[in-house]
């Protein structure tokens, strides 16, 4: 069993693929592999702008900051303004985004299609987490003052204890586990949960 606390003041800015902005990864898999089975970033975005172009890759796009977008997706628009609402499209296809009111911050999963299968909830309270066998689960906190419950071995993090105490995760904190569930994760608001899974 793995479990990792991934800190959000751990994570380094870098720009996007087309250089069209920044983003902060979360986690991918393989880790530091060139071409990746699944990834999940955090992405400021300021301005109107294509999205890069991920040939096989699909993708998942979540707002959890600001008003919202008009994705146009291989011509076709969709208007992502429903907060905290998970919208799927095709990372491979010509993507144009065009902010609704301002700025917003999009939690963006991204998988390789035919390999890797993501499912993508927000949950609001209490929730088990569970990693698929062969698979994993990723849980990023939208607020302050989540809380993983004391079970399993953690590792990656000095605030994460092996002697069955409780973690405490702020805004943006991610918890992910490999192989096993890594406890129930308590949140003072919501979460974004992300299983993956072999195809």
């Amino acid at each position: 069993m793995s479990v990792r606390v991934l800190r959000a003041a751990d994570r380094t800015p870098v720009p996007w693929k087309n250089g069209g902005g920044l983003t902060r990864e979360v986690a991918a898999a393989p880790e530091g592999a060139d071409g990746f089975d699944w990834r999940v970033s955090l992405a400021d975005v300021t301005a109107d702008g294509p999205f890069s172009v991920f040939p096989g890759i699909d993708r998942t796009l979540t707002v959890v900051e600001g008003p919202g977008m008009d994705l146009v997706v291989g011509g076709e628009h969709h208007i992502v303004d429903e907060p905290l609402w998970p919208h799927d499209f095709p990372g491979d296809r010509p993507t144009d985004g065009f902010l609704l009111g301002g700025p917003v911050v999009n939690l963006n999963v991204m998988y390789r299609r035919g390999r890797t299968r993501a499912e993508t909830a927000v949950v609001c309270g209490t929730v088990r987490l569970m990693a698929p066998p062969g698979g994993a689960v990723l849980a990023l906190s939208l607020d302050d003052g989540a809380v993983l419950d004391g079970t399993g071995t953690r590792t990656g993090d000095t605030d994460a204890q092996a002697d069955g105490t409780d973690l405490r995760l702020d805004r943006y904190d991610a918890v992910l586990a490999q192989g096993a569930s890594p406890g129930v994760l308590r949140t003072m608001g919501q979460a974004v949960v992300v299983t993956f899974s072999d195809v």
